[in-house]
């Protein structure tokens, strides 16, 4: 097994309705707040993979702009991002350079992931994605079909993109990607087989700890698939059975400490 460490960049927190953690809820915005609703603190974090063969970069968080009309409003005010910044200062808030990034694995292309793609323009660093995530994305980004969480803003960059296909595939010794779809079409986990342990980026294949832990479903809104996110729920309980393996969710509130620690 490959050396591998995982060092968390915190960019920041989201702050939503608790009816988006879990369906059947209810839901609230910051400018119409339902009171027998919280809005909750998630954490966006992306991570630092060290590899003896790359320093990889897993998801690139939200645009340092989203709350200056980078996102649309309404998004805005449904997912309040506070703490935003750019990429480079986080990376540097972590200690590594934007130069330091051998390559990028996008979990998928979700506003509050890929905003800070637009650091590696005109780059040869190689961004990584599932081709079924990087179609959809520019279906929905550039057309009123899909996901309103998709922004050509975001996409529109000169990027070197790695598309991979399939159930699984392995951009790097020891590191495999595996199809995990249901939040979004082309949603990847990303499995680091470690010398001491196995850990999976699940991103938000769960948004937090209990969508997985008690097969919990997100809000609809928040699921392209309901019954696929149920099959990849399988499919990574299957992992982490064969492999002890640590699961790291999207946006859980222990997420970047569970990091920290491993």
């Amino acid at each position: 097994m490959a050396d591998i460490s995982l060092t968390p960049v915190r960019r920041g927190r989201l702050v939503v309705d608790e009816g988006y953690l879990f369906e059947d809820v209810g839901l609230g915005t910051a400018s119409t707040p339902d009171p027998t609703h919280e809005r909750v603190a998630c954490p966006v974090y992306n991570v630092v993979v060290e590899h003896p063969d790359a320093t990889v970069l897993w998801d690139t968080g939200s645009h340092p702009d989203a709350a200056d009309g980078h996102w649309p409003a309404a998004m805005y005010d449904a997912f309040t991002h506070e703490g935003c910044r750019p990429l480079d200062e986080d990376l540097d808030a972590a200690g590594y350079d934007l130069v330091d990034v051998d390559a990028v694995v996008q979990s998928h292309l979700h506003l509050d992931h890929a905003g800070g793609l637009g650091a590696f323009a005109g780059t040869d660093v190689p961004v990584y994605v599932h081709r079924e995530e990087f179609e959809f994305a520019c279906v929905s980004a550039r057309t009123d079909a899909g996901d309103a969480a998709y922004l050509a803003g975001d996409l529109d960059h000169d990027l070197n993109w790695r598309l991979v296909t399939g159930e699984r595939s392995a951009p790097f010794r020891d590191v495999e990607l595996v199809h995990l779809p249901g939040h979004s079409p082309g949603l990847v986990g990303t499995v680091l087989y470690r010398e001491s342990d196995t850990v999976i980026l699940a991103g938000d294949v769960g948004f937090v700890d209990g969508n997985v832990d008690d097969r919990r479903p997100m809000d609809g809104s928040l699921l392209w698939s309901k019954r696929d996110w149920f099959d990849s729920l399988d499919r990574l309980a299957d992992l982490r059975r064969r492999h002890d393996a640590t699961v790291v969710t999207g946006h859980d509130p222990d997420a970047p400490a569970l990091l920290e620690s491993l």
